[in-house]
């Protein structure tokens, strides 16, 4: 099952492709959409690199990946969704791919929720529309038995989104790191979304 087009009320979601490259570049070259995640933007050998690995993950379990996110006329309230990403404004990348990293299960049943939103989009529920039509992907269609998000104890605005959608903290833990972000010692959040709980919320 190839990864689908995505609607929600007002954003077309569309599996990442190669053509997005440089709306990545775009996205990642704002230091402050990458502030829990990196000292600083990444060049564009470094979003390069990151398209080739965001698409080796698309490719491991069927249906999971990454989408990039489109909105009409900015995305305003009553504007619906574009028809093609050509008519729509980028807003961000949205993420379910399988879990992966040292801190994640190896479990191609489990999923990893995550967001990237360009700056000027913050704070208009984007994040949280679209990691509900992400959500219902991964239980109704995949069939996936958890969905996990994991960031920083320090991103709030990240925090508030799992908690809006109805996730459940699980835990705090403290990788290490080489070069430490600011608030690093305060270590990360894991929150999750089980099968069970999901169908408790329909």
């Amino acid at each position: 099952m190839p990864q689908p087009i995505l609607r929600t009320d007002r954003l077309l979601l569309v599996p990442l492709a190669d053509r997005h490259l440089d709306l990545e570049v775009r996205l990642d070259s704002d230091p402050e959409v990458l502030r829990y995640l990196s000292s600083q933007a990444s060049t564009r050998d470094e979003v390069i690199a990151a398209h080739a690995r965001r698409m080796a993950l698309a490719g491991k379990v069927d249906g999971l990946g990454l989408w990039m996110a489109f909105a009409s006329g900015g995305g305003e309230p009553g504007a619906p969704p574009p028809e093609r990403e050509e008519d729509g404004e980028f807003i961000g990348l949205m993420m379910l791919p399988p879990a992966h990293g040292p801190d994640q299960p190896d479990d191609p049943t489990v999923s990893d929720l995550g967001y990237r939103i360009l700056r000027q989009y913050w704070r208009q529920g984007f994040a949280s529309e679209a990691s509900r039509v992400l959500l219902r992907h991964a239980f109704d269609t995949v069939g996936q038995s958890r969905v996990i998000a994991q960031t920083m104890t320090a991103n709030t605005g990240s925090i508030g989104v799992m908690r809006a959608i109805g996730m459940r903290y699980v835990r705090t833990y403290h990788p290490e790191f080489d070069e430490p972000l600011p608030d690093a010692h305060l270590g990360e959040v894991e929150y999750e979304m089980t099968r069970t709980m999901w169908e408790q919320m329909r």
